[in-house]
Formats: C-alpha cells, sequence, structure tokens
C-alpha cells in the first residue's frame, strides 16, 4: 500500500505522523543564524549547548510549543541533530527505528542498554516504552519536494512497538510509504519509534533539517538527559 502525499492527510494520533505548514517559518532567521558556523560536509551534526537555539526549542518557545501541546508544558527538547543533505553529503539510509538516547553521563540501570558513543555523546538504548511516549520534530530549514531526497515513513508502524531487523521490510509493505514532503518553515512531528527511511537526492540542492527529539519523563537509576 502506498500513500499520495497529495491527497492523503495524515494526523499523528492515527498515523504517528502530521504536518504542519510554516508552523517554523518565523523562526527560520533565527535558527539559521543558531546553526552557522557548525560542519557543511557531515551527514548528521549532533548539538549541544547552542544558547540561542534554546528559548526556540524549550516547551513554551515557537518550536517547543508545538511538542507541548501534544505532550504536555512538562516536555523538553532532549536531543538535536542537524542534518545537511547536499552535493557533497548526499546519503540514502535504509529503513530504521530510532532506539536510543542521549543522557549526561554512563550508568548502567536496568532497562537500559547497549551503549554507544556518537558524536562525543553518550548514548543508550532504552526501554522501548519511554521511546513510544516520545515525539520528534523535523524543522525543515529548506523545500523539500519530491526530488530532494523527503523523509520516507510507513504511517502506523509506530504502534507495532519493538520491530526486529529482520521484519522490517514486511512492516513497511503492511503499513505503507508515504513521502513527507514539506517547504522550508514547515514542521514534520512524528512518534519517535516510527520506521522511516531516506533515499538520496536526485535533485542535488541543500536540504538542511533540524530535526529535534522530545520527552516530558525523567529518566530512572539516576541517569539525566543531555538535552540541547
Amino acid at each position: 500500500m502506498d500513500y499520495s502525499s497529495d491527497v492523503h492527510h495524515l494526523t499523528l494520533a492515527k498515523d504517528g505522523a502530521e504536518h504542519f505548514h510554516a508552523a517554523a517559518l518565523s523562526a527560520l532567521p533565527d535558527i539559521r543564524a543558531a546553526l552557522q558556523g557548525l560542519p557543511t560536509q557531515r551527514a548528521g551534526v549532533r548539538i549541544h549547548g547552542i544558547k540561542p537555539l534554546m528559548p526556540i526549542l524549550a516547551a513554551d518557545g515557537s518550536i517547543g510549543s508545538l511538542a507541548s501541546k501534544f505532550l504536555g508544558p512538562r516536555c523538553r527538547p532532549v536531543r538535536a541533530i542537524l542534518f545537511d543533505k547536499n552535493a557533497i553529503t548526499n546519503w540514502s539510509l535504509a529503513w530504521h527505528q530510532d532506539r536510543t538516547i542521549c543522557v549526561k553521563q554512563r550508568i548502567e540501570v536496568d532497562g537500559y542498554g547497549p551503549w554507544t558513543t556518537k558524536g562525543r555523546m553518550q548514548h543508550v538504548a532504552p526501554p522501548f516504552d519511554l521511546l513510544a511516549r516520545m515525539l520528534t520534530l523535523r524543522v525543515h530549514l529548506d523545500d523539500v519536494p519530491t526530488g530532494n531526497s523527503p523523509l520516507l515513513i510507513a504511517p502506523g508502524s509506530h504502534k507495532v512497538g519493538r520491530v526486529p531487523i529482520s521484519e522490517y521490510d514486511e512492516v513497511v509493505r503492511q503499513c505503507g510509504t508515504y513521502f513527507c514532503l514539506a517547504n522550508a518553515g514547515d514542521v514534520w512531528v512524528y512518534a519517535t519509534p516510527i520506521l522511516h527511511a531516506s533515499e538520496a537526492a536526485s535533485v542535488i540542492r541543500n536540504r538542511r533539517v533540524l530535526q529535534v527529539d522530545y520527552s516530558a519523563d525523567e529518566l530512572g537509576g539516576g541517569l539525566e538527559w543531555l538535552g540541547v
């Protein structure tokens, strides 16, 4: 089953993803200015400590308020990555689930693991039910038409739970594929565990996306979110 991105409107409640037109348009100049100077020849740059971004991404900020609409005012941005796909970094990404979170330091806690280090930051796979309560926002800094590598999602796949890698293709076949087209300033909100993928761009142009994970949960056993 394939969904047309033009005629099938997704909702977060039903499909695990929803498109918010121009939701970040007024904040784009400030976001672009805050991200200036980050490396442009890497597929993804993990972001921490950029002060001008903090009020924008906070739960009462111009971007964070979209997350708090669904998660409540206690939610916070817990991880941010800038994806900059261009002529030098024109990659593709197979179907997968996001399964890790970013924490301040490694503490062995039942239910958390395995551990990895990405961008010099400690990451760990938490209990799946924590991931199931999280949201991911994709803030589009550039237009993403069909040829500029839109995010592909499998609507409803977040409801399946933790999917074994060997079953990705079958779940995608059952759920269908949706192309998340966007204009600069649009925001896509999706359930963090939804199955998603990305093809290499066929039209070489900038495709910058600020991706931010949000959670309203506290972590267990002394673990703390690193945050943004």
